[in-house]
């Protein structure tokens, strides 16, 4: 079986769970027999394992005139320009980019280098929605000039490709939903990225979902026919070398971590409320907010106002090596999500050794025994936990053993052989 693949971002060139999830899960296909992949990207950088698969920048696509013709598929994709800097992922780099930028200049839709290719950030800048059709006006030829049984899309960011490829090849489609808009936004829906979500699931042959919170979300909010939707639950790396990457803590105080972007969908928050009751009953611990987002700043406001920014450290966005490097001097792991479709982020804190509290509000609770879990916004409960884990090691030290063991064997290959099944019955 011949798979095209779309995804918008490839490690190492990440800046959230998507590119680190659609690596896994690739690597993870690419160990089943007799199926071959293609992975598309808006812009390769050269510097991506394709040691099991082939990885291919759309950007690297010379535009034919011939194929100019499959801009037709295009009139049935939104492509709305907007001036907001409201975007699913970012790296500290491009959000200080879209914050700075006061300048709204209008960019062509179909803009080309003398080469005839199509120009691509590889990011999430200003002209998300201009890259978002271009991708699949791209696509439409990639799907023309490359064989495949099957097209898989990646993310709201993706459907449009993979609609356009469809179109084009008459292929089945398979879209992976990662998160849905209600996630990111916490219910205040944004138009553009809400109907093209939709259209790509009622286009959509078969709909992969990362976990059964996000499944009814698809099927409640979306109006999906639930026949179509199927759960595949996202896994976990193989871990680095941990004495390589350990790094001396340099201080007798416990650690306690929340890492991931610093958005409402995130709850960072509850996290800052809950370090302040446990700062009521112990001194002896420092607070890490590893990442970056919009809310960084009002976090670090309030950490100040509450008079415990003295025991709080921000490290802004970190990714691939410095993530387990956090984790080994880490003694708590807190992911407390207000809506979280899965969250791989708890499932190498668990791999790392490191009792884990997450939020019921996550895909992930779903799969984990030796997982504490509390209400999002339960900071009592939360702040409860937290001084447990650090104050009786008797209850840590349970939650480290076995919950090594039950993360040790979520494989991506596992996740692989579920989603082949998927494909194999969307091309019958």
């Amino acid at each position: 079986m011949r798979v095209l693949m779309f995804g918008w971002e490839f490690p190492p060139h990440i800046s959230g769970g998507l590119g680190t999830a659609s690596y896994g899960l690739t690597r993870g296909l690419s160990t089943i027999p007799g199926l071959d992949i293609l992975f598309v990207v808006p812009k390769a950088f050269g510097d991506e394992d394709q040691s099991r698969f082939k990885l291919l920048g759309a950007g690297d696509v010379s535009l034919d005139t011939r194929h100019m013709r499959f801009s037709k598929v295009l009139r049935d994709i939104s492509y709305i320009e907007v001036n907001s800097n409201l975007i699913p992922y970012h790296s500290p780099e491009e959000y200080e980019k879209l914050v700075n930028k006061a300048e709204n200049s209008k960019s062509k839709l179909i803009h080309t280098t003398p080469g005839g290719k199509l120009v691509f950030s590889g990011g999430y800048g200003k002209n998300l929605y201009e890259e978002i059709a271009n991708y699949a006006l791209v696509a439409g030829q990639i799907a023309d000039e490359n064989e495949h049984d099957l097209i898989h899309a990646h993310d709201w960011l993706t459907y449009p490709a993979g609609m356009a490829a469809k179109a084009v090849s008459g292929k089945p489609l398979v879209i992976h939903v990662h998160a849905t808009d209600f996630d990111r936004s916490g219910g205040k829906v944004n138009p553009g990225v809400f109907e093209i979500e939709k259209k790509g699931m009622a286009a959509a042959d078969r709909i992969i979902a990362v976990s059964n919170l996000t499944r009814n979300t698809i099927i409640e909010k979306y109006g999906i026919d639930e026949s179509k939707v199927f759960t595949v639950y996202n896994a976990v790396e193989p871990i680095p070398d941990q004495e390589k990457i350990a790094l001396r803590r340099g201080i007798d105080d416990k650690v306690v971590t929340f890492l991931g972007r610093i958005t409402m969908q995130k709850g960072p928050e509850y996290f800052v409320q809950a370090a302040e009751k446990v700062l009521r009953k112990m001194d002896n611990v420092r607070f890490v907010m590893a990442g970056s987002g919009e809310l960084l700043e009002r976090m670090i406001h309030w950490s100040a106002s509450l008079g415990i920014v003295d025991r709080f450290h921000f490290t802004g966005f970190l990714k691939g090596d410095d993530v387990f490097r956090m984790f080994s001097i880490s003694d708590v792991y807190v992911m407390p999500s207000v809506s979280e479709p899965f969250g791989i982020s708890p499932l190498e804190a668990m791999q790392s050794n490191v009792p884990t509290i997450i939020s019921h509000q996550s895909g992930v609770a779903e799969i984990l025994k030796y997982a504490i879990k509390t209400d999002f916004w339960d900071v009592d409960a939360m702040a409860d936990a937290i001084y447990g884990l650090l104050n009786y090691p008797s209850l840590s030290e349970t939650f480290i053993k076995y919950g090594k063991e039950e993360v040790d064997n979520m494989k991506w290959e596992n996740s692989a052989k579920k989603l082949f099944a998927v494909y194999q019955d969307a091309v019958k």
